[in-house]
């Protein structure tokens, strides 16, 4: 007996999670690695970096399956790719030029304050609804940011947090454009274009702003492109299959990778309100995924 539509949605739903949960592991790992070159190195020649050496793995990725790499590139939907591809480019860049002043968990909460901006952009540019019950998570979880973050506790300047919170605004865009680039662009070509552009955007603006890398730099910045482009592959999968709105709180999963990483390799000390704080991100996503299960008929 073939499967019923409710299992299908199920197994769709379940594969979707699982794959913004380890898109954001790996977007936590780039975050790790960005903070111990984001101090050294102009946040262009970081974003470059991070761009060139995830060209290979992209590459590597549009030179399998039944599509030719020329096939791919002669059929994509140019105006949609190109969108995304600029504001997917402004969040990295805007997130690099943020990090060097504020804490890497902080960093993260306020660059994931994304959800919110997802959640209010959806009903107007993509026309999904907009329910209480998400609106009621997304606010929790939103306290939990403040929580993370306590305002007035460790900033000194303004100018990390406003990089961050326009790093999450465009970071916003990105994944609402992801549901409106045409359906015949898998998520493989997704990733190669932005890749392209972003390698070449950020190459043309190294000859205004640069200064050379030492090895093991340009061996931590080779990781953060990998890491980067399997995240992107991941998170554009997930958000090709699912509503942008249900699954944007799981981006806050990174800020618990963050805190963790923060812990292990520089000894940042996790302090209760910040701990309460990752309880709420968290409990605001699973109420989101829980409040939306019934939704996922009639919207498809």
């Amino acid at each position: 007996m073939p499967p019923s539509s409710a299992t299908r949605a199920t197994a769709l739903s379940l594969n979707s999670v699982g794959s913004i949960l380890a898109s954001m592991f790996c977007f936590a790992v780039v975050d790790a690695l960005a903070k111990t070159v984001a101090l050294q190195y102009p946040a262009n020649e970081v974003t470059f970096f991070r761009m060139l050496f995830g060209l290979v793995p992209a590459f590597a990725m549009g030179c399998r399956g039944p599509l030719s790499m020329t096939a791919r590139l002669a059929s994509i939907d140019l105006k949609g790719q190109t969108v995304r591809s600029l504001t997917l480019l402004g969040a990295s860049g805007l997130f690099f030029a943020g990090l060097p002043y504020v804490p890497l968990g902080e960093a993260v909460a306020l660059a994931y304050s994304e959800t919110l901006i997802v959640i209010l952009l959806a009903p107007l540019i993509l026309k999904e609804r907009l329910t209480g019950s998400g609106v009621v998570a997304a606010l929790v979880g939103f306290c939990g940011v403040l929580l993370v973050v306590r305002p007035g506790g460790s900033q000194s300047s303004w100018l990390g947090p406003m990089l961050l919170l326009m790093s999450a605004f465009c970071g916003a865009l990105s994944i609402v454009q992801i549901k409106r680039i045409r359906s015949t662009d898998d998520s493989v070509t997704t990733v190669l274009f932005f890749t392209l552009v972003g390698t070449v955007v950020t190459g043309l603006t190294l000859a205004f702003n640069w200064r050379t890398p030492s090895m093991d730099a340009l061996l931590i910045m080779a990781l953060l492109g990998a890491f980067a482009t399997a995240g992107q592959i991941l998170m554009t999968v997930a958000f090709r299959q699912a509503d942008a709105g249900k699954l944007a709180p799981y981006n806050y999963t990174s800020i618990v990778w963050a805190a963790l990483f923060g812990y292990v390799v520089w000894g940042e000390t996790i302090q209760p309100l910040s701990l309460a704080g990752i309880v709420l991100i968290v409990g605001s996503a699973i109420a989101v995924a829980v409040g939306r299960k019934d939704e996922e008929g009639p919207l498809a």
